[in-house]
């Protein structure tokens, strides 16, 4: 398999001259034509940002997740490193190093900002080098958070405790993550985030908007079932949704205990992305909601004693940016 370094765009440089090699980059017209910064403010950074590829990313995948933190990027300005390690050992040099800039427009024509990135290659036998590297690439007076995508096991994540414990937020993904990474034993498990969870942030917001308009009591009142129905792809965010449910349902008054929360693959030929449907005792009683995310469409039904009511509603996901964002500052 190619190298995930190498399907990654940047100039290589050597290890030793990765801030030297960025201040020339700045002050020379690049080779492409792009024009060199005139203002230090240009180059003002938000956040220190660490993507990590882990041994289960391809090429074509490490270019795609590059791209996000690109575009991420242009709305808050970092500085990024992005670890790409290698299968296994090879001859020196253990470590190789690209650098990669870009420049945008923020809000108007004035407003000018342009991110630096630098990608690290490294073997198993340089890995016990690696945090001294990062550290210096990092941007001392910033937070840092720290992106693993890719992982096969948790515990080969967890031997980067430098980057773990250091970090402000922890993202992982849990859609492809280990199965036991929401419940891994981190060093600092508070600054775990979701990509799934942050994903649903519109179909949360629709929801919960909706639901908003009866009173709690009534809508724990008789509850018997929830259950959340999602197309095999969205297996991981099926049962996000779900837990989401459990935990504000309960807020309201309901009965963990004894209402039955599950979570199944739609069968072949069902229609819809993700639905959710509510059982009461009365069967009278209902609440369901379904979306096809290819159509954007979705809708709710709903009777909980004042009327049966109707509303058709908007499905999407966040983009992979804006997941991003909502991962690390909420």
């Amino acid at each position: 398999m190619p190298a995930i370094f190498d399907a990654l765009p940047g100039m290589e440089v050597p290890v030793g001259a990765i801030a030297k090699s960025l201040a020339q980059m700045w002050t020379d017209t690049a080779a492409d034509g792009r024009p060199a910064i005139t203002s230090d403010d240009a180059k003002a950074t938000q956040v220190n940002f660490v993507l990590h590829l882990g041994l289960q990313t391809t090429p074509e995948d490490a270019a795609r997740q590059f791209d996000v933190v690109v575009k991420f990027s242009r709305r808050t300005p970092s500085r990024v490193v992005v670890l790409c390690p290698l299968h296994a050992d090879v001859p020196t040099p253990q470590m190789r190093a690209k650098i990669f800039a870009e420049c945008f427009l923020g809000k108007s024509k004035a407003d000018k900002r342009c991110v630096e990135f630098v990608m690290l290659s490294y073997s198993r036998s340089a890995r016990p080098f690696l945090e001294n590297e990062v550290s210096i690439c990092l941007s001392t007076d910033l937070p840092l958070y720290y992106w693993a995508h890719g992982f096969s096991t948790s515990g080969k994540l967890a031997d980067y405790r430098y980057l773990l414990s250091r970090a402000k937020r922890v993202l992982i993904d849990s859609a492809i993550a280990p199965s036991d990474a929401l419940t891994y034993p981190w060093p600092n498990p508070v600054a775990l985030r979701d990509l799934a969870y942050c994903r649903l942030l519109p179909v949360r917001q629709s929801i919960g908007q909706f639901l908003s308009a009866y009173a709690p009591e009534k809508l724990v009142e008789g509850i018997k079932t929830v259950a959340v129905s999602h197309a095999p792809a969205l297996a991981a965010e099926g049962r996000v949704l779900l837990a989401w449910l459990r935990r504000r349902l309960v807020a309201c008054g309901a009965g963990a205990d004894h209402v039955r929360f599950e979570a199944r693959p739609m069968a072949a030929g069902e229609a819809g992305s993700l639905a959710v449907r509510f059982g009461y005792a009365d069967s009278g009683r209902l609440f369901q909601w379904s979306g096809e995310l290819g159509t954007g469409r979705a809708a709710f039904e709903a009777d909980l004693g004042s009327g049966r009511t109707q509303l058709n509603a908007a499905i999407s996901l966040l983009p992979p940016e804006n997941a991003l964002s909502e991962a690390m500052f909420f």
